[in-house]
């Protein structure tokens, strides 16, 4: 499968939010970035859009889900501390679909071994629980 694999984009401190950390949203620069990541993402023929539950990742992806009219998929196995596993896992119930996965900083050093920027995108490839990354693509913002 072709996976989108997004870094959701900013959302403020965490540690100035007042509230449960999963419904902490973007603020106005993730915002900008999720409209451009629409951009950049409308050209790779994205057939589902999986998202953490967490609304900072529904955000991320919400434009992108308008535009091309795709119903975003809650998945707890793109939710903080889902590790590895879950997230592979998704990857092989989705097959052969090219998928924009949507998740947090923790998952994206579970399967990648290294940090990404919020609002940036890997391209990879997963087949057989194996990860092969073909571009990143910064934030756009």
């Amino acid at each position: 499968m072709k996976a989108l694999l997004v870094r959701h984009a900013v959302a403020g401190k965490r540690r100035t939010w007042d509230g449960d950390d999963r419904l902490r949203p973007l603020d106005e620069h993730g915002r900008k970035q999720a409209e451009r990541l629409a951009d950049v993402l409308d050209a790779y023929a994205v057939e589902r859009i999986c998202s953490s539950p967490y609304v900072r990742c529904r955000e991320t992806v919400e434009p992108l889900a308008r535009r091309l009219d795709i119903a975003i998929e809650d998945r707890n196995e793109l939710a903080e501390g889902a590790g590895k596993g879950s997230a592979l896992a998704l990857a092989e119930e989705i097959g052969s679909s090219t998928a924009v996965l949507c998740t947090h900083g923790d998952v994206v050093v579970d399967l990648l071994g290294e940090e990404s920027e919020k609002g940036s995108t890997w391209v990879l490839e997963i087949m057989d629980g194996r990860v092969s990354r073909r571009e990143y693509l910064p934030p756009r913002a």
